[in-house]
């Protein structure tokens, strides 16, 4: 298949549709993160479908001093990967094309959301990320819009936005890419050095520490449910080697309710680690929240959460989380 590659949205709309059709927003400098969100788009879209990929360096979301002017553009590369991946179409527009007559007056607000973690470290990110994601959804007009789930906080702004706006779009979110050693599929990542790189491993090592922490006490937690509660029980257990093992369940599963957290203390443990690497890990926020608003969970939260994380490593800004369910007590899990 030939991928086409467009500028304008009169070119893309002159393009006749019979299926659905799937878009993946980038800002380009294509990786196999990107990769995956064009693949799942694919099958999103189905055989009749059509997938765009747009690709635009948004600068609305750019703060002062952030690398808007750095920021890599391959658009060539970026054309050949998203043709391997099975995109119909590369929707790359200028900025006069999505803001004529400059930047605009009306914007998209995020909401207390946006003003949360990213949002806090980067006031007015959200706005200008929800204002080009709601003209690029008017532009590429899709039935289903695709988002990685690395940029959580990104997705849930969105899916809300989607849903308080009544866009009648679904939003399908795409987990995280890794990889080989961890780290998060990141078009930044090229920024770092071989030094800097070793330091940013330390963003997943944290969260994959959170995450064990939080396996093992729900192992504890599901053991104590199995085992007995009552003494009669346990002594007659205790004839069988049983009873050790019942009562570490039990005690750890009763004495150690916080496990929200002993999840991020888990994770903050590692993250100390880097602060002594060289170059040092600069930590922005280690958070552990619940995704419908990105708040601090409590430690008898139940239901989905996600462990995010964001450290700046030499020049290079980094984000990463990962998703973790609490079950209820008396809950299998």
């Amino acid at each position: 298949m030939t991928t086409a590659l467009l500028s304008t949205a009169d070119e893309l709309h002159a393009r006749v549709r019979h299926g659905r059709r799937a878009v993946v927003m980038t800002m380009g400098a294509l990786h196999e993160g990107h990769a995956t969100l064009i693949r799942t788009a694919r099958e999103a879209a189905g055989p009749d479908g059509e997938v765009v990929v747009t690709v635009f360096v948004n600068p609305l979301q750019f703060g002062a001093g952030e690398d808007l002017d750095r920021y890599p553009r391959t658009l060539e590369a970026d054309l050949k990967l998203a043709e391997q991946a099975g995109a119909d179409a590369v929707f790359a527009p200028s900025v006069d094309e999505v803001y004529p007559g400059g930047r605009p007056q009306v914007r998209v607000t995020a909401g207390p959301m946006g003003t949360l973690l990213e949002g806090a470290s980067r006031p007015g990110h959200f706005d200008g990320v929800l204002t080009v994601v709601a003209k690029l959804l008017h532009l590429t007009r899709p039935d289903v819009a695709l988002f990685g789930q690395k940029d959580a906080q990104q997705l849930a702004v969105i899916r809300r936005m989607v849903r308080d706006l009544n866009f009648g779009i679904e939003i399908i979110g795409v987990p995280t890419v890794r990889e080989s050693d961890g780290l998060a599929l990141s078009s930044r990542n090229r920024y770092l050095s071989a030094d800097e790189r070793r330091t940013a491993l330390t963003l997943s090592r944290a969260l994959f520490a959170g995450r064990d922490r939080h396996a093992a006490q729900e192992a504890l937690r599901a053991r104590a449910l199995e085992v007995p509660s009552t003494r009669a029980r346990a002594e007659a257990l205790s004839a069988i080697g049983e009873s050790r093992a019942a009562a570490d369940a039990h005690a750890v599963a009763k004495a150690v309710p916080n496990a929200a957290a002993a999840v991020r203390a888990a994770a903050r443990a590692v993250l100390d680690e880097g602060v002594h690497f060289d170059p040092p890990l600069e930590l922005d926020y280690l958070a552990l929240v619940d995704p419908a608003d990105f708040t601090e969970i409590d430690d008898d939260f139940t239901g989905e959460a996600v462990l995010a994380v964001a450290a700046r490593v030499g020049t290079t800004r980094l984000i990463d989380n990962i998703p973790l369910t609490f079950a209820a007590p008396g809950a299998a899990s």
